[in-house]
């Protein structure tokens, strides 16, 4: 039994591709790794609903960020 990502859920953190910022089209798994602190404040901005995942038509999931918050790297 696998245990649960703070920032996806039962989705794996490979299965879901980050949609903005500089890490945009990285795995959320590789973000985990290059930047701890970010996937942090992503896990926080996710307990106030500040992000979503989403499937797109190519069955992928991205991770996006509400565009009023969203800040350019």
């Amino acid at each position: 039994m696998s245990t649960m990502s703070p920032l996806t859920g039962v989705i794996e953190e490979t299965d879901v591709i980050v949609d903005f910022g500089q890490y945009e089209g990285q795995s959320v798994s590789q973000l985990k790794t290059s930047d701890p602190d970010l996937y942090q404040q992503l896990v926080q901005e996710k307990e106030n609903d500040n992000i979503a995942i989403r499937r797109n038509k190519d069955k992928t999931f991205r991770l996006y960020m509400n565009p009023l918050l969203a800040r350019a790297n």
